[in-house]
């Protein structure tokens, strides 16, 4: 065989699956402590599933682009997520491990691919903790404002963030644009007080306060997630309650009138309502699913993973999709969509029906839901770094267990100031569509995986076994990919930056620390310089990125913006430059 080919099947090699099974039987204080029956599994899903997606995305997307069709586009989500969970259902159960995606990448499509999948994780759960930290905030600083309290307006939103002062309360100005403009005046716009905000505290303080909760210890942090997913799900149920009797009782003011075109024409561009504004809004709401997956990086703390784990995954899709899909018609119904584009739509909503209590029983209950969806993602990260340094792809220390608590402390501690920084630094439409496309990537490769495994494993015993393969992994892949496409170039561009870092990560230090790959000779000087490369670019890119959205609005014709927009296309060419070095100093004769 030859070094080239030697150094290809390095990059391919899977973890074998007695391994990942004699891992799973671990104990010992140095071992993750399994302690979480079906009701905790089921919990956690709810806990992060229900969250950001009524609570926050839902105004936006319906107000962006599906209207009233909005209801639809949960339809198709949820439908892509039930091909998806099924494939996640039987991974968690075969292979009761935690590290989600990561270690099923690992078992059956490789080394290389399980890195890109872990890589993407971070996406899914550290970005998504930080998008709902930031929409956290947003119902919190209602709340505050409600009884009187105000927090500085500098320390309210992401840099760059316009905030103008409308109904006794500061507001995002992108947000309320289209209400400003309906009602008033350019002149009487400009009269109002602006200021622009330069750090997201509540959001920052929010993470740290979870972060501490998660470094104390996984039953504790199940306990609390499982008492605030009751609150949460009985508060969603009053708003069910108040809004439904109100539809019911008043359809001329709602139904009648804010449905009259369910499916708003498209504008002339694509994504922009009628049916690809559907498809783009499932897309963009995808993010609001992304808890039935984190429940399988629980996998090695729960007490009979292969009974509880189909439970957990697939009972938690079920409850909160049909959640979703009512909660949206309602919030649609009861107010006009063009009005939903706030940070606290379904506070908006019960608003509408002029019961004021109701309104402040939403936001508590938002603030206080929004809180297990930050404590299920950070969760799920801080496992998968504690699955990717047992097989030395990441420094050791990202696995060290804390020998009281039994919990990853300092990869939670790592994974807390990451997304604090970024909960705290970017708007939550970015960190949004970033988590989303991050999701749908990783069901493409779980349910690639699981069609992979049937074909050279069929021997094994699966404690739960996907129905219809192939046609089900194929479908959530079809689906998942489909809605990528359906996500704004930007996101992309994003996506290819943060992936190419990922790879600049993996053949610079991950694939000399491997277990599975020990032996390797030492780094090519051709790695060493596309590495160079790669962070440089990279970082001129994340420059001109915050660059560009900070200043889209104010500043799209001067010099420094068109800079910034070159700066990218030069920064992506350089990148994937490095990248083919890094490759070919990989795979060449040393």
């Amino acid at each position: 065989m030859s070094n080239q080919d030697s150094a290809l099947s390095r990059l391919l090699v899977t973890k074998p699956l007695d391994v990942l099974l004699r891992e799973s039987q671990e104990s010992g204080e140095h071992s993750l402590k399994r302690v979480l029956g079906p009701v905790n599994l089921i919990t956690l899903g709810i806990g992060a599933i229900i969250g950001a997606g009524i609570f926050v995305l839902t105004g936006s997307a319906a107000a962006n682009y599906a209207g009233p069709a909005i209801v639809l586009s949960f339809v198709l989500a949820g439908i892509a997520c039930v091909f998806a969970g099924l494939c996640y259902a039987e991974f968690a159960s075969l292979i009761p491990i935690a590290g989600s995606a990561y270690t099923y990448g690992y078992a059956t499509l490789g080394e290389f691919f399980a890195w890109i999948i872990g890589w993407d994780l971070i996406l899914e759960y550290a970005f998504g903790a930080a998008t709902v930290a930031s929409g956290w905030s947003g119902y919190l600083l209602s709340l505050l404002n409600d009884f009187g309290i105000h927090i500085p307006p500098q320390l309210t939103g992401a840099p760059g963030t316009a905030l103008v002062w409308y109904h006794d309360n500061w507001q995002h100005y992108d947000r309320i644009k289209a209400t400003l403009e309906t009602s008033m005046t350019a002149d009487q716009i400009a009269q109002l007080p602006h200021m622009v905000a330069s750090f997201n505290l509540v959001a920052f303080l929010a993470i740290l306060g979870i972060t501490t909760i998660l470094v104390i210890g996984i039953k504790e942090s199940a306990n609390f997630n499982s008492a605030i997913v009751v609150v949460k799900l009985t508060i969603v149920m009053i708003f069910i309650g108040i809004v439904g009797y109100f539809v019911f009782t008043h359809p001329a003011e709602t139904i009648t009138k804010n449905w009259k075109e369910f499916i708003p024409p498209n504008l002339g561009e694509f994504g922009k309502f009628g049916w690809s504004g559907i498809a783009r809004a499932a897309s963009v709401i995808f993010f609001a699913y992304i808890g039935f997956d984190a429940v399988s990086t629980a996998a090695q703390e729960a007490r009979n993973p292969q009974k509880d784990m189909p439970i957990g995954i697939m009972g938690s899709l079920f409850i909160c999709t049909i959640l979703y899909i009512v909660v949206a018609g309602l919030l649609t119904a009861v107010v006009p969509y063009t009005s939903l584009n706030v940070s606290d739509p379904v506070a908006v909503g019960i608003d509408a029906t002029g019961i004021k209590w109701g309104g402040y029983l939403v936001k508590l209950g938002a603030i206080f839901g929004l809180g297990t969806v930050m404590l299920v993602m950070m969760l799920g990260q801080s496992r998968v770094f504690y699955s990717m340094a047992h097989d030395g792809l990441v420094p050791k220390w990202a696995g060290e267990v804390h020998p009281r608590f039994r919990t990853p402390w300092i990869s939670t501690i790592v994974v807390g100031g990451f997304v604090a920084f970024f909960g705290a630094l970017l708007p939550i439409n970015i960190l949004g569509e970033l988590v989303s496309i991050g999701t749908l990537l990783a069901f493409v490769i779980v349910c690639a995986g699981v069609w992979v495994l049937r074909r050279r494993r069929p021997d094994l015993h699966r404690p739960f076994k996907t129905p219809w393969v192939p046609f089900v992994p194929i479908m959530g892949i079809v689906i998942s990919s489909a809605l990528m496409l359906f996500l704004p170039l930007d996101t992309w561009l994003r996506l290819i930056i943060w992936l190419i870092i990922g790879l600049t990560t993996y053949f610079s230090y991950g694939r000399y620390h491997s277990k599975l790959a020990k032996g390797l000779q030492s780094r090519s000087k051709l790695i060493v310089v596309g590495a160079v490369m790669n962070i440089v670019s990279s970082l001129a890119a994340i420059w001109a990125y915050s660059y560009i959205e900070t200043h889209k609005i104010v500043a799209e014709q001067t010099a420094t913006f068109d800079i910034a927009r070159s700066t990218v296309l030069i920064a992506v060419g350089v990148l994937v430059i490095g990248v083919a070095l890094m490759t070919i100093g990989s795979v060449r004769k040393r």
